[in-house]
């Protein structure tokens, strides 16, 4: 009785392996097909001076020091994988810093001024001629859209790696579930030869005589 509960229970918890195995496969391509149709759907192309030559020349001009620069190239490629999409945010982070003089959102003044510089003083401020409030540093929407954009890329390169993860675990799950499968029903048995005669005299033949 008890061996047939267990064996019962090993087709289950095999069943159950097998199931969530597949299921987590299917999931997963889904996933990673969904994300790479969608960043297909955007048509984004890397532009030409997407290589780690011509950006690290960019940034030598601009003046950009301690930046990470990008190690693969996008240039003339169309972004449809989760790999590509981060390399691209990548480039689109200097390109921000190059229009920006090398600061980021929380470095640049919050108001404009006429000289283009900016302050934080909004006394020293251009006033917006409807409102007569300080007006607000433009410039640093530059940061938002470039924020915005990166976010949802590098999230693309996320989702890409979950599902990867996903039928990684899938396979896994699948082929534990065979193998309690094979091993429930019995397929892999130890082959069982009994013992020559030879084999069985040969402990008394080895045997030491003890002397009294």
């Amino acid at each position: 009785m008890k061996a047939k509960i267990f064996n019962y229970g090993g087709l289950a918890a095999a069943v159950v392996l097998i199931v969530f195995g597949v299921a987590s496969i299917v999931i997963g391509a889904s996933g990673r097909s969904t994300v790479r149709t969608n960043l297909n759907n955007e048509q984004i192309v890397g532009t030409p001076d997407m290589t780690p030559k011509a950006i690290a020349a960019e940034a030598k001009a601009a003046g950009l020091k301690g930046v990470t620069l990008p190690t693969k190239s996008v240039a003339g490629e169309t972004i449809n994988t989760g790999a590509e999409a981060r390399t691209f945010a990548e480039y689109m982070r200097i390109h921000a810093l190059e229009a920006t003089g090398g600061k980021t959102y929380a470095q640049m003044p919050r108001f404009a001024t006429a000289d283009g510089k900016g302050t934080n003083d909004d006394k020293a401020a251009l006033k917006d001629p409807k409102s007569g409030r300080p007006a607000d540093n433009a410039a640093r929407n530059i940061w938002v859209n470039e924020t915005a954009l990166s976010t949802a890329l590098n999230t693309g390169y996320f989702a890409e790696n979950v599902a990867l993860f996903s039928i990684v675990m899938g396979v896994a799950l699948l082929l534990t579930g065979i193998g309690f499968l094979v091993l429930t029903l019995g397929l892999v048995r130890v082959p069982f030869r009994r013992p020559t005669d030879a084999e069985k005299a040969a402990p008394a033949a080895l045997a030491v005589p003890v002397a009294n």
